[in-house]
This record gives C-alpha cells, sequence and structure tokens, in this order.
C-alpha cells in the first residue's frame, strides 16, 4: 500500500492527521496508515491506529478519532461524508478475521453526513448509514440500510440487507430481527450514492495535488 505525506508544501489543505497521545491506557502512539488514493478532505481530523484503504473519501469536517477505542479499519471504496464521527470505547472490540477492531468498516459503505459510529461496531460492505442516524455496539450486516435519525445499539446484530426505517431505535435483537428487507429503491438510492462519492478521492486528489497546484499547495487555473 502507498501512502501520501501530508507535507508543507500543502498545508493549506491539510487535515489534521497524527498517532495518538500518549496517555495510561494508550503508551504506545501509532500512526494513521492512510493509501494514497484515498482523500481526506480540509478540517478533517486523522488520529491513531486507523487504516484508510484504497479510494475512501473523506468529506470536511469528519472526525476519526483512535485515541480511545482502537484500532479503526475503514475499506476501499467507502465514504464518510461531512460531519461523521468516529470514536471508540476502550477495551471494546469486535473480531474480524481473527482480528480485534474498535470499529470495522467494510468496502463500498456510505456514511451519510452528521452520522454518528461509536465502537464497539462493525458495518458490512455496501451498507448505507443515514444522515445523523446512530450505530454504538452494533454488528451491521452487509447491504443494511440505515435510514435517517435512526439509532442502533444494545450489542444487535442486523441481519444483511435489512431497512432500519428513518428514527427508528433498535435497542433488541427482536426488533432487528424482524426488521423488513430492503427495497429496490433503497437499493438503488444507496448505489447512487456510491457511484457518485467513488470519484471524489481521484478527484479532488488531482485538484488539491495535481499539476495545477502552486508550491503552498493553493490550486489556480490558467
Amino acid at each position: 500500500m502507498n501512502e501520501r505525506n501530508y507535507d508543507s508544501n500543502h498545508h493549506l489543505f491539510a487535515p489534521f492527521i497524527s498517532p495518538n497521545p500518549i496517555t495510561s491506557f494508550n503508551p504506545i502512539q501509532r500512526y494513521p496508515k492512510i493509501d494514497e488514493t484515498a482523500f481526506i478532505s480540509p478540517f478533517s481530523s486523522v488520529i491513531g491506529d486507523v487504516r484508510i484503504t484504497d479510494n475512501v473519501y473523506v468529506a470536511p469536517n469528519v472526525s476519526i478519532r483512535a485515541d480511545e477505542g482502537t484500532p479503526f479499519y475503514i475499506g476501499s471504496n467507502t465514504n464518510l461524508q461531512d460531519g461523521v464521527i468516529l470514536h471508540g470505547l476502550l477495551n471494546k472490540f469486535v473480531s474480524v478475521g481473527g482480528k480485534r477492531y474498535s470499529i470495522y468498516i467494510g468496502s463500498e459503505v456510505s456514511i451519510a453526513h452528521g452520522a454518528l459510529i461509536h465502537g464497539p461496531c462493525y458495518i458490512g460492505k455496501k451498507t448505507f448509514v443515514g444522515f445523523n442516524s446512530i450505530v454504538y455496539n452494533a454488528i451491521i450486516e452487509e447491504g443494511t440500510f440505515i435510514a435517517y435519525n435512526a439509532v442502533v445499539t444494545n450489542g444487535v446484530r442486523i441481519p444483511a440487507k435489512r431497512f432500519v426505517p428513518p428514527g427508528a431505535h433498535i435497542d433488541t435483537q427482536e426488533k432487528a430481527n424482524a426488521l423488513p428487507e430492503v427495497s429496490g429503491d433503497e437499493e438503488k438510492f444507496a448505489q447512487g450514492v456510491q457511484s457518485v462519492n467513488q470519484e471524489f478521492p481521484a478527484a479532488y486528489n488531482n485538484l488539491l495535488f495535481g499539476s495545477h497546484c502552486c508550491s503552498c499547495g493553493m490550486p489556480y487555473s490558467h
């Protein structure tokens, strides 16, 4: 995996990327690992043991903070939209492939504006998490559609390709098992969001790190 260095030449656009602070509960500093094809927007922060893989898009004002719960993993072609927060509880984990994570987000996931993803949690591939929703202490299997203002918590497991209605509070396994399947319209909407956001990493990287930048990192046109 190739990774970009956010050097001083691009300081005007550089997000805040740093290791975790040294504390009694996290005494070792670990730096984020960010694939060079990913894009981390200005005014966003990535702290600690965070693995961001290929073609991930992190929009402005996103906070990815692995200073308590750790590590985090974000799979390929995933997008974290404006105002999304990722944080996790100390020593609480999900297990994926024999490794423990505070937060694990699979590939082609869309986390919409203002959502909170709080570990321990697992979000399977091709899941959509809607505006201002909360996922905390939960397992979300692939292809799930969580609508806006919903809450999923209390250790529940959402089966694959289920629909969580707007404003729903899913805090028991009984509620989770009773959820309806995702409809064709919801699948189409999620696919559309993916289609748009998968173009952003390359486009923004070209804008801010391509040939049309002066030495200060400011883009310009002819």
